[in-house]
């Protein structure tokens, strides 16, 4: 691609011998298209790693091991797939909860026993034996 980039410009701004030529001092402190380009990737690397930190600072139920990518449309869509996984997660973690029966914390509160089913002697030896002891 460099290669393309490289000839492209050289067909669009063609150099004849001696005219228009840098002269052989200037061309060591002329930016060559390879710096260029290697300075627009390191600005790509930059800009793509501050939206995807961006992203998940705005997004922290996303994890981010699951957001990667070199480039801006790669993490947009790392980061999509990523949202869809949270949100069946949460979706089935919600659903299960929904259907199990909810158990308070701690002991129930405590009440006096139910004696209506006890017979009236069940009843006297309940008494006698709370007496006893």
């Amino acid at each position: 691609m460099e290669d393309e980039v490289v000839n492209a410009q050289a067909e669009e701004h063609p150099s004849e011998p001696g005219e228009g030529a840098p002269p052989e001092g200037a061309e060591a402190a002329a930016i060559g298209p390879q710096d260029e380009v290697a300075r627009l990737r390191e600005g790509l690397a930059l800009a793509t790693a501050k939206y995807r930190a961006l992203l998940l600072h705005a997004h922290p139920e996303v994890p981010e091991e699951l957001v990667t990518g070199d480039t801006v449309e790669a993490v947009d869509a790392s980061f999509l797939s990523a949202r869809e996984v949270v949100d069946k997660v949460r979706s089935r973690l919600e659903a299960r909860l929904a259907a199990e029966p909810r158990i308070g914390a701690g002991a129930p509160p405590r009440g006096a026993a139910d004696l209506s089913a006890l017979s009236p002697r069940e009843k006297i030896a309940l008494a006698l034996g709370r007496r006893q002891s």
